[in-house]
């Protein structure tokens, strides 16, 4: 009846078995079938499985026999419902492809990738590439089996992993083929496909497929391989990791098989990025969740190359991560092998400057890990390993070894960010990118510092990245700071190495609102600067305490402290003293005073500073009611707030930005960025934020409704770049 009323070509299949009903809709093993029976009909085909033909009048229906079906296990019988006539069944017929014991989760857009790929006529030798445990068989034996239509003389797999010998290539794909003899002469002139899997260890014979497919023009050939062939006509599709919603799908059907009532949380996104999304270790985790819960895993990770264990079934190179991982590592050359190891200090990825300056890295070495999936080159043009690869990678380095790479990363790092304008009154606009980039190896370099004792050299790269930690992490850098000095002794250095130490760890308090902290600090760094005659930069620190002055309301010393120090930092003192008529609600001496203050910051080249200044002013006006100057010194304070990746302060210009657009009556403007403020407290929870979430929610009132809460969703939606460029009206 339905396909009388449709009038359209479809392809139907009906199946009786017991689905389970979930959030996401009717899943399991019985629907999966279904779509198999109907996915081998053609347009306007009725197709019955047996379970269902044994419910009905089978006068109806017309026996096709067994036919095998993608991704299932046994044969299925089939029947056609009336007496039409349609081409033979889309199935399996001419095939030894292994049926895998679970349906291939996700992956969508990389197996419509293959397929395209396999449709091309000049791309016959594929290679699909990547690290052990990513996938690459999985994939391979799926788009292999749905392009098994286009293969009339069949697709045939070739397990590669037992044979040692690169010669027995030949004879094995022979044997898939159901014979003797030289492999072009069994091929000849089919129409085929064979899919070699896992040629890793036997690349040597790449030659001899060159040769079958020069000999056979009709035969095309699949391969999985960590490394890439490297003779012609290779086309090479690199398998990525599992994008982040497909880990969590996988993980969560692999662990529901080992424990059916398990429930995902909050912490498997983070567990999944532990994993490096890696296909194989999501899966051996999963299978350890009837004993561990998500957070015990996290946990134990650490030792994950023994943790994560497959079954007895697994293949013995793939029934744990160290054995996924060596099975590569054997097939490296002693200087490959070095490199890999070295390369281990880096976390977060390098460049290649990087990796010649630390590692001593060959240009071709570093090439060759690369087409053996151990070294990946990312989006970026940063180079880097998964982190499974690199703790085994690590295990390798001796301890010498690894003491002199991290001393060479650490003297790479003070060079690097010697230029990258990220100190205190640098001049330039701050490189606070690269030090985004960089953090990683940053930290490893501080901590490698702190355990050597060599105090001053980490003290100086967190001079050096100052500007960074002020507008990213201030209470990171504090952590690393008090790191470094607490041994015994540490803080027995010279007097200006250890007053610009206090002068760090005192602006990291005043980033988090607690000047009452951060004026101790300073005090004590004076002292030290006036010993060894050093009174400008007194003076300057002298300003910082007027800063922490006007926190806590003390006008008048501010303004002692402020004018007596005027030119030992005049972007300084003028914004303090703009803030003091602030205070004094003299809007007028306070706009001028602003717009000195940033003149001065922008002659000296500081940007961070001149951002700051327009967002304290902006927020300044907001309060006394001037609303069209608060809405201008906003807009130029997030813009060059923003070109610098100020994480601290751009948050605060969002909450500040919605309470200004609430009070010039705009409903849209002011939800938008409120819920794109609260979305980044919760993505980056920063004490700051909040604080400026509880001042400013009042000023929301003239504009709360309908028009201000769908806004404010539509702001919760929003990334911080998105939102700000909303603020600068470069977004809709």
């Amino acid at each position: 009846e339905a396909q009388a009323e449709l009038g359209l070509p479809v392809r139907m299949g009906l199946h009786t078995g017991t689905p389970l009903l979930t959030e996401e809709g009717y899943v399991g093993p019985d629907v999966h079938r279904a779509a198999r029976i109907a996915a081998a009909g053609h347009g306007r085909q009725v197709l019955v499985s047996a379970s269902t033909a044994a419910l009905v009048d089978e006068t109806d229906l017309r026996d096709l026999g067994e036919h095998r079906l993608k991704d299932l296990s046994a044969p299925e019988r089939i029947f056609q419902l009336g007496a039409g006539d349609f081409p033979p069944l889309k199935t399996l017929y001419r095939t030894n492809l292994p049926i895998p014991a679970t349906p291939l989760l996700g992956r969508e857009h990389e197996l419509a990738d293959v397929q395209a790929l396999l449709t091309r006529g000049d791309a016959r030798l594929l290679t699909l590439t990547g690290a052990g445990g990513s996938g690459k068989t999985r994939l391979a034996l799926h788009a292999a089996a749905e392009a098994a239509e286009a293969y009339p003389d069949g697709v045939w797999w070739v397990p590669l992993a037992p044979l040692t010998d690169p010669s027995d290539v030949g004879p094995a794909a022979a044997r898939a083929l159901g014979g003797g003899g030289k492999l072009p002469d069994l091929v000849d002139g089919r129409r085929l496909l064979l899919l070699l899997d896992n040629f890793e260890h036997v690349v040597e014979a790449a030659p001899e497929v060159t040769a079958v497919l020069a000999e056979c023009p009709h035969a095309d050939v699949l391969v999985t391989s960590r490394e890439r062939l490297r003779v012609q006509g290779e086309h090479v599709y690199p398998v990525p990791v599992l994008e982040r919603e497909q880990a969590r799908r996988l993980f969560v059907t692999r662990a529901r098989a080992a424990q059916p009532d398990f429930e995902p949380d909050e912490l498997l996104d983070d567990l999944c990025a532990h994993l490096d999304d890696l296909p194989l270790a999501i899966e051996l985790a999963a299978a350890r969740t009837s004993l561990l819960s998500t957070a015990q895993l996290i946990e134990r990770l650490g030792s994950r190359l023994d943790l994560l264990r497959g079954g007895r079934d697994a293949e013995t190179r793939q029934q744990t991560l160290r054995a996924t991982i060596e099975w590569s590592y054997e097939l490296l050359e002693p200087e490959e092998r070095g490199l890999l190891a070295a390369l281990s200090v880096f976390r977060g990825g390098w460049t290649l400057e990087a990796a010649e300056r630390v590692c001593d890295a060959d240009l071709d070495l570093l090439q060759s890990l690369g087409d053996k999936s151990l070294v990946r080159r990312w989006d970026s043009g940063r180079f880097g390993m998964l982190e499974t690869i690199r703790e085994f990678a690590g295990e390798q380095l001796s301890t010498e070894e690894q003491d002199q790479r991290l001393r060479l990363l650490l003297d790479y790092l003070l060079e690097l960010f010697e230029g990258a304008s990220l100190y205190v009154r640098a001049p330039g606009r701050p490189h606070t990118e690269l030090a985004q980039a960089e953090r990683p190896n940053v930290d490893v370099a501080l901590a490698w510092a702190t355990e050597a004792g060599e105090v001053r050299a980490g003290l100086r790269l967190l001079e050096l990245l100052e500007m960074y930690w002020q507008t990213n992490d201030p209470a990171g850098g504090r952590e690393r700071l008090d790191a470094l000095l607490a041994p015994p002794g540490a803080d027995e250095l010279e007097p200006r190495v250890l007053a610009t130490a206090l002068r760090f760890r005192g602006g990291t308090f005043d980033l988090m609102g607690r000047n009452d902290l951060g004026e101790p600090e300073y005090a004590r760094a004076i002292e030290l600067l006036q010993s060894v005659g050093d009174e400008k930069e007194a003076e300057r620190l002298r300003l910082r305490i007027a800063h922490a002055a006007l926190h806590v309301g003390d006008i008048e010393r501010a303004r002692r402290i402020a004018t007596a120090a005027f030119d030992a930092d005049p972007p300084l003192a003028l914004a303090i003293l703009a803030r003091i008529a602030f205070a004094e609600e003299d809007s007028a001496r306070a706009a001028r005073l602003i717009r000195e203050a940033a003149e001065a910051a922008e002659a000296a080249g500081l940007t961070w500073w001149h951002g700051v200044t327009m967002l304290g002013a902006s927020e300044g006006m907001l309060a006394l009611g001037e609303l069209e100057t608060a809405q201008e010194f906003f807009s130029e304070g997030v813009e060059l707030l923003r070109s610098v990746h100020d994480l601290v302060n751009l948050p605060i210009a969002l909450c500040a930005g919605a309470a200004l657009a609430a009070q010039l009556g705009d409903p849209l403007r002011a939800g938008t960025l409120w819920g794109a403020a609260e979305a980044q407290a919760e993505r980056d929870p920063r004490q700051t934020t909040n604080d400026n979430l509880v001042e400013y929610e009042p000023h929301l009132q003239p504009v709360r409704g309908e028009a201000f809460e769908a806004a404010r969703a539509d702001g919760r939606t929003r990334s911080l770049e998105e939102a700000l460029a909303y603020a600068l009206g470069d977004a809709p």
